[in-house]
């Protein structure tokens, strides 16, 4: 028996993919194997959001090589999409498959072993053109309390910083009936948590026609229905998905948990318009209005981008202040990236790296209150916990889990176990990131 190991690099689109890559090489045969352990044949996911992600993708490739000499490097996914004529030069990767091609991959090895070698390529499709979904699906995955299922690929947006429209292509959607039979199999595994993911999430459907119409919205609510599912979340959401009609049927579905990730990018217009974002701050501002008009205390996150070419300080701190006015729970903060392909790369005005870094310190101190204030609100209030993992706080062990906000909170370690749902009091801060449970076991 052939062993496989499998890396990835990047998103939660790409994680799915890969808990998925190697459930079809488990049935196939393979015996998977851990990384780090020597095994026939190497799996890496890549990524290439940014010219970071480009390197920590050669580098996982040279690495797998370096582990076992004789080993099939595969490399898979948007580094490939993006550097295909570099890959097919490198002498550590065996086989390259793009986006579009990863189901295939059982089928591409047992050519290769059987001497049937394609030309380096022959995997890779001008992902542009492709325009049927790659139905990949999971039956389980390694944490028993919430899965991720991936529901639509590809993105029409071209932000000017962004290379992702040209590795994953234009918006493809899943079937709503194939999503529905993932999810109900997964929630039959015992899984309690859904997380809806994909490229742009908030374009489901687009590429539908007429007659087999569907929305993210209609999906959720067929989602809602299932039998033994207790949350449904959401990935990342444009803002103008968030509308008064979108967030009032969102509010009245019961497995619905209310934390919207809402990409911003930038607090300032002129950046936006910039960025290609195609929302102003104060459409944004009214999207986060409606949700906390329909929704009590919901945790609102974004990512934000600093040092985007051109942005003034004083662009900057139109940011930071709007940061402060929406009140996020969580900010995922990035220093911009040039990248290669992009139109923003092509920019004058390129942002001095320690400019970028002494703004992004600043964003994160800001966030790192905007935060600590918003779990601070949930002292005192009653609580549903999903638990989830064993934690070590201060020398004390906890059962650690999330709220439907995705507000950690935790409880004595023999108290409970995991994927229990837990409702009680939330007492106090036992660290800046963890509220402690005085639980009472539903």
């Amino acid at each position: 028996m052939r062993k496989a190991a499998l890396h990835n690099l990047g998103c939660k689109v790409n994680a799915y993919e890969t808990e998925a890559m190697g459930e079809l090489l488990s049935e196939a045969g393979y015996e998977l194997v851990p990384f780090e352990e020597k095994a026939d044949v190497y799996v890496i996911n890549t990524c290439s959001v940014t010219n970071i992600a480009d390197r920590k993708s050669r580098q996982m490739l040279h690495r797998a090589k370096k582990r076992n000499p004789q080993a099939v490097v595969v490399a898979v996914g948007c580094y490939v999409q993006a550097a295909g004529e570099e890959l097919r030069k490198d002498p550590a990767v065996d086989l390259i498959v793009g986006n579009n091609k990863k189901r295939e991959l059982p089928g591409i090895l047992e050519d290769y072993f059987a001497g049937r070698k394609a030309e380096q390529g022959e995997y890779l499709i001008d992902i542009g053109k492709a325009k049927e979904y790659e139905e990949l699906k999971i039956k389980s995955v390694a944490e028993h309390t919430r899965a991720f299922v991936k529901i639509q690929d590809g993105c029409n947006q071209f932000c000017s910083y962004c290379i992702i429209p040209y590795t994953r292509g234009r918006v493809r959607s899943r079937a709503p009936q194939e999503i529905i039979e993932e999810a109900r199999g997964l929630v039959s595994q015992g899984y309690k948590e859904i997380v809806l993911t994909g490229i742009h999430l908030s374009s489901y459907g687009v590429d539908f026609c007429e007659e087999h119409r569907e929305t993210l919205l209609g999906l959720m609510g067929k989602l809602d229905q299932l039998p033994g599912l207790k949350r449904l979340r959401l990935g990342s959401l444009e803002p103008r998905i968030i509308t008064e009609d979108f967030v009032k049927t969102l509010a009245g579905l019961e497995t619905i948990c209310p934390h919207f990730h809402l990409s911003l990018q930038s607090g300032c217009d002129q950046v936006l318009k910039r960025m290609n974002r195609h929302y102003t701050t104060e459409e944004y501002e009214e999207g986060c209005r409606i949700l906390r008009k329909w929704f009590a205390e919901p945790a609102i996150t974004t990512d934000i981008i600093v040092g985007f070419p051109q942005e003034t300080e004083e662009e900057f701190e139109e940011t930071l202040r709007f940061a402060e006015k929406i009140g996020f729970y969580e900010m995922h903060v990035f220093k911009y990236s040039r990248r290669a392909g992009t139109k923003a790369a092509g920019m004058s005005g390129q942002v001095e790296e320690a400019v970028k870094a002494a703004r992004s310190d600043r964003l994160l101190q800001t966030e790192a209150g905007l935060s600590l204030a918003y779990r601070k609100r949930f002292l005192g209030q009653e609580k549903e916990v999903l638990m989830e993992e064993k934690t070590v706080i201060d020398g004390r062990e906890y059962l650690m889990g999330h709220t439907r906000e995705y507000v950690k909170a935790a409880m004595a370690w023999n108290h409970g176990k995991k994927g229990q749902m837990v409702r009680g009091i939330l007492r106090e801060m036992i660290s800046d990131e963890v509220l402690l449970l005085e639980e009472k076991i539903v």
